[in-house]
């Protein structure tokens, strides 16, 4: 018990990730983690795009067309720093939530199933010894990233959990509380 108290207490975002990058295997188990996440009427409404060596290029060219279509006149250097983003980490999981109609479930129970997944395979990342950063950006926001990685139109995207080792974490923050509660 104290192992995740610690794990969650000490959480960082990686700011530089190299390999090697959890195997096939670990990253089995970090969806696993990630499907353990509370979730009311057990609606599984995440979705998961594991992207690993040249396969993180889809999501580079499709950062790229979102850059291109947001800013038609952008540089061709400028087009280029949007498909490197893709290669931050030696894999990148693309997370979706596939929320849908349902008459007890509100949706955004749903979208909170899946960020709380996310944290989950965060949380488990740093426990195995990986470092891991969650980004969005524009491109997460977008129907064309959404058809290069294959999800439906419907889905929205809430991260791109970035993994690997890590070469540099961002400082522990520290978790004030004492601003945001109200003890009754």
């Amino acid at each position: 018990m104290a192992d995740v108290l610690e794990t969650i207490l000490q959480r960082s975002s990686a700011t530089r990730l190299a390999e090697p990058a959890p195997d096939r295997a670990q990253l089995e188990t970090l969806l696993r983690a990630a499907a353990r996440a509370p979730d009311h009427g057990r609606l599984a409404p995440w979705r998961f795009v594991v992207l690993q060596g040249e396969a993180r290029g889809v999501l580079g060219e499709a950062m790229a067309e979102v850059m291109r279509q947001r800013t038609p006149d952008a540089a061709p250097e400028v087009l280029e720093g949007e498909r490197r983003k893709a290669l931050r980490a030696p894999v990148v999981v693309a997370v979706a939530a596939a929320a849908r109609p349902h008459p007890k479930i509100p949706e955004v129970e749903q979208l909170a199933a899946v960020a709380a997944g996310i944290e989950n395979m965060v949380l488990a990342a740093q426990a195995m010894g990986f470092g891991s950063m969650w980004k969005t950006g524009a491109a997460a926001y977008s129907a064309v990233t959404k058809r290069a990685l294959g999800l439906d139109e419907a889905d929205q995207i809430l991260g791109f959990v970035y993994l690997g080792t890590p070469l540099a974490r961002a400082p522990v923050r520290p978790a004030e509380i004492d601003a945001v509660t109200r003890w009754l």
